[in-house]
């Protein structure tokens, strides 16, 4: 029995002691790895990352995705930029504007795949090419900058020694944390990833559901574009290109199963971690920007893989047992 206990912790914090591996084996392979100034680019580095990441958990949660965050990110560079720049709006209106904008296109894709019954991977990527194309046609392609000193705080300043970005990504988690598991509708996101049809029998308005959950995503996403834009201090058409694999590798990685149903906020955070260190370590051991690629696609088929297995492993305990 002891055994067996022991056993079942190891499995729940499996994704910490990997996280716990990584650490020190690039604090063995770099010097620079476990200096202050390093670990400070860790971390403004994965906000963008774990504050999308919420969303996506939701999203994932429920058995979807969402492919469209990238573009959303981009947009939102070239929106907020564009009207700060070109328009002189007030910085604070433009953070309105633009989180409404980016809370929309996540509805418009509930409603279309609520309503219409459409695959959420092709109503998500139809969304991150329409929107990929509409941040170019904004801008003209060109890079918009300099912004008013109150903007950029959002993505350079600090509370005492803490990076404003990350306190704005722990905001996020633990608002993410209390709508998943202390909210009536954090129980519907895993009851429509269990059993959608259940669900729906049992009362519970599955498009809303869909509809709300895509929403948070859209604005999640728009949060993440307003402190990367801020932080790099410059609009970019091209800003969230590939952020969409990286985020859903991160929710994965934390253990949030693509099969809809299962997995916790709390172990999202970890996989975010992990992603933030993987990429630093390998700058810091110069491995190239394509090995990196297939690093990442390597552990994403990973963790998808053991998703996989462990599934397979629940309905065969299940079949045994009837």
């Amino acid at each position: 029995m002891k055994a067996n206990k022991v056993l079942d912790t190891v499995k729940s914090r499996i994704i910490y002691i990997f996280l716990l591996v990584m650490i020190l084996f690039f604090s063995a392979a770099s010097s620079n790895f476990l200096t202050v100034r390093n670990l400070m680019n860790v971390v403004k580095q994965v906000a963008i990352y774990g504050i999308a990441s919420v969303g996506m958990t939701y999203v994932i949660l429920l058995g979807g995705i969402d492919l469209s965050i990238g573009s959303i990110i981009s947009l939102i560079n070239i929106v907020a930029a564009y009207a700060m720049v070109n328009l002189g709006m007030n910085p604070l209106l433009v953070v309105l504007l633009s989180l409404l904008i980016s809370t929309a296109i996540g509805f418009m894709n509930g409603i279309v795949i609520s309503q219409l019954r459409m695959p959420e991977l092709i109503v998500t990527f139809a969304a991150q090419t329409i929107f990929a194309g509409l941040a170019y046609i904004i801008c003209n392609g060109t890079p918009i900058s300099r912004f008013p000193d109150s903007f950029l705080v959002i993505g350079q300043g600090y509370v005492g020694p803490i990076p404003i970005p990350v306190v704005i990504m722990v905001i996020i988690f633990a608002i993410g944390w209390f709508i998943s598991e202390k909210t009536y509708f954090g129980r519907y996101f895993y009851a429509l990833g269990g059993n959608e049809e259940a669900a729906q029998l049992s009362g519970i308005n599955v498009k809303k559901v869909k509809c709300l959950v895509y929403s948070l995503s859209g604005l999640f996403a728009g949060i993440a574009g307003l402190v990367m834009l801020a932080r790099a201090n410059t609009g970019q058409p091209n800003a969230g290109v590939g952020y969409e694999f990286d985020v859903i590798t991160c929710v994965v990685l934390g253990g949030v199963s693509t099969t809809g149903g299962s997995g916790k906020m709390s172990n999202v955070i970890a996989g975010v971690m992990i992603i933030g260190v993987l990429q630093n370590g390998m700058v810091l051991l110069d491995v190239s920007s394509y090995a990196q690629m297939v690093v990442k696609g390597v552990i994403l088929l990973i963790a998808v893989g053991a998703d996989c297995v462990q599934k397979y492993r629940l309905q065969e305990v299940k079949k045994a047992a009837e």
